[in-house]
């Protein structure tokens, strides 16, 4: 059974950010990076547990895909059937709050 998939306020304002950033200078590839995150994002609903634990952050509960150069930051607690995007950020940035 699929997950509920749920994007945080912090994801939707990280995602908008980096489709601004790019498409100011290529519109075409500011669509590909977007549909990239989506997509991984998208597989998480049937294989939650795919991503691995974030080494920065302590618990099995927060988990990332990497999109590179993006890190798609998750939540997923077994007993849930939910998934809630917390944050999506370029690798090369540091680590955001959660």
């Amino acid at each position: 059974m699929a997950c509920e998939l749920i994007w945080s306020p912090s994801a939707r304002l990280d995602l908008r950010s980096i489709f601004e950033f790019i498409a100011r200078d290529n519109p075409a590839a500011a669509r590909r990076v977007f549909g990239r995150i989506f997509h991984a994002v998208e597989q998480l609903a049937e294989f939650p547990e795919s991503g691995r634990m974030v080494p920065e952050f302590e618990g099995p509960a927060i988990r990332e895909v990497v999109q590179s150069p993006f890190r798609i930051v998750y939540r997923y607690r077994g007993d849930r059937e939910r998934i809630e995007i917390v944050r999506v950020w370029h690798a090369a940035r540091g680590i955001p709050a959660i």
